[in-house]
């Protein structure tokens, strides 16, 4: 019996990728190398007779540039240069509460409970950090990031793995 794959990747050569592999692996007799294929350098296949691995690209988070002064994205991005993280960091930290919340204090998921900029579930864990967990941008963020650190290392942990799972 033969068995054959095809691999055909598409990649779009203009955007910037970030890389995490998967494997699955598929019970065999047989070990041996049977074949590696690498497209561009970027993404890459390679089989055994028990294993397969792909390499799933991600798209990095668009560079978030300057906040405007007084706004909850101007409080973010200097909590996050205070913690030693560079602007990449705070670029996958817009992008990511961009999608959770738009940066709305108020925002609330009726469904789920999620509230507030990083979508806490739920939302009263944010007390820990300041009783006006409610309406406080600042709260909400300190009480994001202490989370973030804690679960991703770091905010482009946590958008890889949104990209990945639709939610962090």
């Amino acid at each position: 019996m033969t068995l054959c794959f095809v691999l055909v990747p598409i990649i779009d050569p203009s955007a910037a990728f970030a890389m995490t592999v998967e494997t699955v692996t598929a019970p065999a007799k047989n070990t041996e190398p049977l074949q590696t294929v690498t497209a561009g350098g970027s993404q890459a296949l390679s089989a055994t007779r028990t294993q397969f691995t792909t390499s799933k690209i991600l798209p990095k988070a668009p560079a978030a540039g300057t906040p405007d002064p007084g706004t909850a994205q101007a409080i973010a991005h200097e909590m996050v240069i205070a913690r030693g993280w560079n602007e990449e960091q705070y670029s996958c930290l817009v992008a990511l509460w961009e999608r959770e919340s738009h940066w709305n204090v108020y925002a609330h998921n009726a469904k789920s409970g999620a509230h507030g900029i990083p979508q806490a579930l739920p939302g009263e864990k944010m007390a820990t950090v300041g009783a006006d967990w409610e309406t406080n941008p600042a709260t909400q963020i300190t009480w994001g990031l202490n989370y973030i650190a804690g679960r991703y290392a770091d905010p482009c942990g946590a958008w890889s793995s949104s990209e990945t799972r639709g939610w962090y």
